[in-house]
Order: structure tokens, then sequence, then C-alpha cells
């Protein structure tokens, strides 16, 4: 903190206990609402974010800021947001071309950086943004034309066709050193909260086709395990504070746990142990595709979820199907479908409670009427989680004053050291609620008239100060 920066918060601690507008309350709000409610956005076949490709720079930036208006809105407090589809960017890289579904065309501009923009944008709206990347996924049509410095051309052993699809070796340890390289470029030069892997370590089966590498499925494991490794530990050596999380198929065995059924076996044909990855910690979360109703079934989410919740100490927060509301996919299923599972969530809360929206668009066209039905389910702003097993030191309280302002509350903060962003409580009507969680940098906000507020810093990792209460007069 900077000496000027540093007067004024101890001014305004000290004149937040004696100006005529307020006084300290002994009046206490309760504690804040924990919960990461998260959204994908899909870049690949357009599925989220861009539209289509081609679209001018700005129409694709008033696309991104009508889509973070509307997550924000309905209260979500995170994007996973896709910057790596198939060895590809979707940000500015001098490691990989940009990426096709931008432009229309592999290597070509978009005249801006999404990412950057992203991250501007969704900050501003106090949603955190995880940069998700598809770890050795190299193209997802052969057929499609590629840029010079796409790795299908710059390093050709390392990949290997499968039916329709390119993919990059993970045996190959220039392919895993690639991709460990390319993500912690993203680490080092964005302010991502998070970074994110979806379960695309090696290609889903088709038919009879299996990936020809004659390594045993115990030595790809041994691969993608050493990957994760590294990149949990790679990550941390950076930015302590960025998030690393995975989202694996929801099933991690068939059979596990006792009558759950699935069409493949992830842990042996997808290389993905990810119980093994979350008992070892080598995750901040991780997010199993829970994409199926909770009923009596081979593959009930609540089943699935309690199961997961119980494989180790970090928080499991289940990706779960907005987009198969009334879907090809899943005819008939309801709404309200969703909402059941983000409670069931709740219940069987352990080391942190959250969830994964598959996918933004979804909640976008407010799919089912599940937009409208999340309005009586996210009734308060959520603060993201904290990660306790990284850090435990509070920040300080916010330097806070408030003033009348016609029929509302403006209120204005000096933020102290480490404080990424701001929570405020307000008393109105004699009812506490959270109103909204921003970044510390607005210092300024108004809220509706109330006669208390609180406000409360938070720092990167998700630790709360203690909370500075004034009763407003």
């Amino acid at each position: 903190m900077n000496r000027l920066t540093l007067f004024l918060f101890s001014c305004l601690l000290c004149v937040s206990s004696s100006a005529q507008s307020f006084a300290p309350s002994n009046d206490r709000p309760p504690a804040l609402a924990r919960e990461f409610r998260g959204a994908w956005i899909a870049c690949i076949y357009n599925l989220d974010w861009p539209s289509s490709t081609g679209l001018s720079a700005s129409a694709q930036q008033a696309e991104m800021r009508a889509m973070l208006d509307k997550l924000a809105a309905l209260k979500i407090n995170a994007v996973i947001f896709q910057v790596r589809p198939e060895c590809d960017a979707v940000y500015a890289s001098s490691m990989e071309p940009w990426s096709s579904w931008l432009t229309g065309s592999m290597g070509r501009s978009p005249g801006y950086d999404p990412l950057a923009y992203c991250i501007q944008q969704a900050h501003a709206r106090g949603i955190e943004v995880h940069a998700w990347f598809n770890p050795f996924r190299a193209l997802s049509n052969n057929s499609r034309s590629i840029a010079s410095s796409h790795v299908c051309r710059v390093a050709p052993q390392t990949t290997r066709k499968f039916g329709t699809v390119t993919w990059c070796d993970p045996a190959s340890q220039t392919t895993r050193g690639r991709t460990l390289q390319v993500i912690l470029d993203v680490v080092r030069r964005y302010d991502v909260d998070g970074v994110h892997l979806d379960d695309y370590f090696y290609p889903y089966p088709s038919g009879s086709l299996r990936f020809a590498d004659g390594k045993t499925p115990a030595e790809r494991r041994n691969y993608v395990d050493g990957f994760v490794s590294s990149l949990y530990t790679s990550v941390k050596n950076q930015k302590p504070w960025v998030r690393v999380g995975i989202s694996p198929f929801g099933i991690w065995r068939p059979g596990v746990p006792a009558g759950i059924e699935a069409g493949i076996d992830s842990y042996e044909q997808l290389a993905g142990d990810s119980r093994k990855w979350l008992k070892n910690g080598w995750l901040d979360y991780l997010a199993p595709q829970l994409y199926w109703r909770d009923s009596p079934q081979k593959q009930s989410f609540s089943t699935l979820l309690s199961w997961w919740r119980q494989q180790g100490s970090r928080p499991v927060w289940p990706g779960i199907a907005t987009a198969r509301i009334n879907s090809s996919e899943d005819p008939g299923r309801p709404a309200s479908e969703i909402t059941h599972q983000i409670d069931v969530s709740r219940k069987l809360i352990k080391n942190w409670n959250g969830h994964i929206h598959w996918s933004a668009k979804s909640l976008m066209r407010n799919q089912g009427g599940i937009a409208t039905k999340l309005a009586a389910t996210y009734t308060q702003p959520a603060v993201i989680p904290p990660m306790p097993w990284l850090s435990n030191t509070a920040p300080p309280a916010p330097g806070v004053s408030a003033s009348p302002a016609g029929s509302n509350t403006a209120i204005r903060w000096v933020p102290g050291p480490n404080t990424s962003k701001i929570a405020i409580q307000a008393k109105i009507s004699g009812t506490w609620r959270t109103i909204k969680v921003v970044a510390s940098s607005q210092k300024t906000t108004t809220i509706p008239r109330a006669t208390a507020i609180a406000v409360t810093a938070l720092d990167r990792f998700g630790n709360a100060s203690t909370p500075k209460v004034l009763a407003l007069q």
C-alpha cells in the first residue's frame, strides 16, 4: 500500500466512527452466504460464445457483456471460460494460434483479446473467471484447415489421429510440457481467478475404435497423474490464490458406488483417476459432470454426489446439466430438476458448497423457465468459498463511509491491503440481506435506503475480514 492510500485508509477508519450520518452498530449481520455458483462458457462449435464465427470485435464484445449482465443478475459468481478448445487460443498467445471459433479462420486475430475483455467485464460485475483448457485435444475435426503454428504442423510427431479427431499423445513429455507451459503462460499474464480442465485427457472410445498407442491403462493413468500433480504445484508456485479445478466424467468407475452403471470406464479408458486427484489434494475443487436426474436410477445425482463428497477433503462442486431441460438428450426434464439438484447439493454439503451449470446459454435463454426459477433459489448474492488449506489470514476491514442519497444510501470505502472484493450487507425494513459483492477497486456503490450496513473485505483466497458495521441515522 502506498503512503497516500495508507493515509486515506487511516482517515476513513477515523471518520467511520464520528460522521454525523452514521455510527458504529452493535446490531450484527448474519454470516455471509458461501456458495460457488458457476457457469461454463464454451467457445467450441460456438456453443455459448460467440454465437457464430466471424462476428466483429464490437459484436463479440456486446454478446459477452450481455451474457455477463444476465449471469450477474442471476447471482452467478463465476464463469468457466473456454480459452483453449483444441490447441488454439481465445486470447493473445505466442505459443498457439488464434481459435477459428472466433473469426472462422485459425490464426486470424479477432482484433482484441477476448480473455482480457472477459476478465475486465466479469470482475467489474463481481464475477470470477476460471480459464478453461482442453488439455490434449488437438483437433475436433480433421477436415478443418489449421494454422502454420498449430501443434499438428509444428510437432506432428506428438499427435495421433483417432477417427475424425486428432489427439496430442499424453505419453509424450513434449505434449505434457507444452500444455503445462500454455496454462502457466495464461496464469502469469492474465488476472484469472482459476484454471480449469475438462475430461479430455484421452479421447472417448468410439465404437470398437481405441486409442492405439501401445500403452496400458495403468501407464496412461501414470502420465495423466503426473501432469495433474505438476500442474497444481506449478500454478501454486506462480500464483497461489489461483484455483485449480478439474471436471471429470461424473462416474469414477462403473459399479462405484454400488448399483451405479456407466457406458464407459473413465478410470480405464480415459486415464481419469479423479478420485486420486481429490484424495491427494492435487486440485482446489473437483466438478464431476453429474448430468443425470436425481431419481431411482443407475446414475442417480444424489447417490453420486454423496459418494464423491466422501472421497477427499477438497470441495466437490458438481456440474449440473441445465442444458438438458426439455432437450433431445432428456425429453421432459423440467427446470425444477435443476433447482432440486441445487437443493440436494446444499443438503449434502461438505467442505463448502457449490455447483456449475452446463452451460451459460441455457441460462441466457431461460430454458424451460430455469432463470425464473433460480430467482427463488439464489435469493441473495453468495461469496466464493475460501481455501483454508492455502490461507486463513483475514484481510483488514475496509474503511467505510456512507450518506443518504435520495431514496438510496451511498457507500464509499477504502480497501486495505490484499483485498479483492467487497461484500455489502444492509438492514432494510428490519431484515439483514446481502445486497452485492463487487470488486474492491470500485470503491463506491449505491444501495436502497438502509438503517444499517455491514461491509466486509475479501481477499483472493476467499478469506473475509471482520465486517465494518454502521448504523445509519
